[in-house]
């Protein structure tokens, strides 16, 4: 009886591993991949990181000039040597051996005053601030780069679906059109002229396969998923394109403030600024305190030296042949450039704004009219298609309508990718990606 259960036990786990569901696909909207790319993506993992380091180097900051504690331990052994001494020459030497030694101590300092211990502190807090900084914009650039990628699959996806249906249909055609030759209504070099279509057009579907896959590798690497997960994108273009208000989007304006190169230029003349005050800071004293105690363990018979010792050094620079002040010049220099980078980039995102407003109106202008040549060119397609079945239009013709219907949507997949990615720009200028 046992041995029957313990095969059917068998039995049902290999039917359940036979017969076990496929993963289920990574089903995404933009925003759901784009929230998935900040938590994995291992760019965005990096700044943060970054963030904590800056947090570790604030503490190390403040640590530097709080009480230090040391302790220490020594033996000595002379290995039985000795000190001749020879107090009277009438008299033979003396020997003196040296004793074991063995001590330990403990010493506890104090920073008092150092300029640049205060200095050293603040250039720490704000170099933990340019680390947020940056990590808000690892987070802003892997949004922007998960929307292109995603945009272009649904590119791609479309592009190849287009050219799917046109192929079906063109296959259609070439069937009708063999058959006519058949029975004398058609030429074979109608047949040649289809059937060369009907090539190119599988060939451009293979195409498009491989272009999809790729977009989908791009986006895997971006989320930071393994190269064979499945992904699913949730949304269509159009269901996009509509919720975008591109009047209002353009109508918007830029706040140099809120750029994030902008704020990252502006605490890079804060650390200049810091650096200037560190190398003045040189020029100030240096005080610290210290107490030390001793156990001697293993002491010599004639011992005169304290247990407890307590002092302050002072340290003051007094002449270094002009280094100091060459470094303080440096430090000004640097300073006035990275005010001048600031000042360069203001003017560059000024004129960034008009460029980018630009493509937006210029991108949907272009998006609209293709839209409706699209219309036009399939509607004229359609009509030809009929033609040629009646006998009315050459096959040269049908194929001419076909590649114009074509290339009318080619253009209306590119206008359709310029618009998303002009649209992705002017968000990341704004700061509202």
């Amino acid at each position: 009886m046992r041995k029957v259960v313990l095969i059917a036990t068998f039995l049902i786990a290999g039917l359940t591993t036979a017969f076990a569901l496929p993963p289920e696909e990574l089903q995404l909207t933009l925003k759901q991949a784009q929230d998935h790319a900040l938590d994995y993506n291992k760019q965005v993992k990096n700044a943060k990181l970054d963030v904590d380091a800056a947090q570790k180097k604030v503490w190390e900051s403040i640590a530097s000039g709080l009480p230090q504690i040391d302790a220490k331990a020594d033996y000595s052994n002379y290995l039985g040597a000795s000190m001749t001494i020879q107090f009277d020459p009438n008299s033979p030497p003396t020997k003196i051996p040296f004793a074991t030694t063995s001590n330990v101590s403990a010493t506890v300092s104090q920073l008092l005053f150092s300029g640049s211990y205060l200095v050293g502190l603040q250039t720490a807090k704000i170099y933990k601030s340019l680390s947020e900084t940056n990590y808000r914009k690892s987070k802003q650039d892997i949004k922007e780069q998960v929307a292109n990628s995603y945009y272009l699959i649904l590119v791609s996806e479309q592009t190849r679906d287009i050219l799917k249906k046109n192929l079906e249909n063109m296959r259609s055609t070439l069937a009708k059109t063999k058959q006519m030759e058949k029975v004398g209504m058609a030429e074979s070099t109608d047949v040649d002229q289809l059937s060369v279509s009907v090539s190119t057009l599988e060939n451009g579907v293979r195409s498009a396969d491989r272009q999809v896959e790729m977009a989908y590798n791009m986006l895997r690497f971006q989320l930071g998923v393994p190269g064979d997960e499945k992904i699913q994108l949730t949304q269509t273009l159009d269901g996009i394109i509509d919720r975008i208000n591109f009047t209002a989007l353009m109508d918007s304006s830029m706040s140099v403030q809120r750029n994030l190169d902008y704020q990252l230029m502006e605490t890079q003349v804060e650390l200049s600024k810091k650096q200037l005050a560190l190398q003045k800071s040189a020029y100030l004293p240096t005080l610290s305190s210290y107490y030390s105690h001793t156990e001697k363990i293993l002491k010599p018979n004639f011992d005169a030296s304290p247990k407890d010792v307590i002092g302050l050094n002072l340290s003051i620079p007094i002449f270094s042949s002009g280094l100091r002040k060459s470094k303080v010049s440096q430090a000004n220099i640097s300073l006035e450039q990275t005010e001048n980078q600031k000042d360069l980039l203001e003017d560059q995102l000024k004129i960034q704004e008009k460029q980018l407003r630009f493509n937006l109106h210029n991108a949907l202008d272009k998006y609209n009219s293709q839209k409706q040549n699209v219309k036009v060119a399939l509607r004229v397609n359609r009509n030809f298609d009929l033609k040629y079945e009646h006998g009315v239009a050459s096959s040269l013709e049908r194929l001419q309508a076909n590649d114009n219907y074509l290339q009318a949507e080619n253009n209306f997949v590119g206008a359709t990718m310029e618009l998303l990615q002009a649209y992705v720009a002017w968000e990341k200028l704004l700061n509202d990606l």
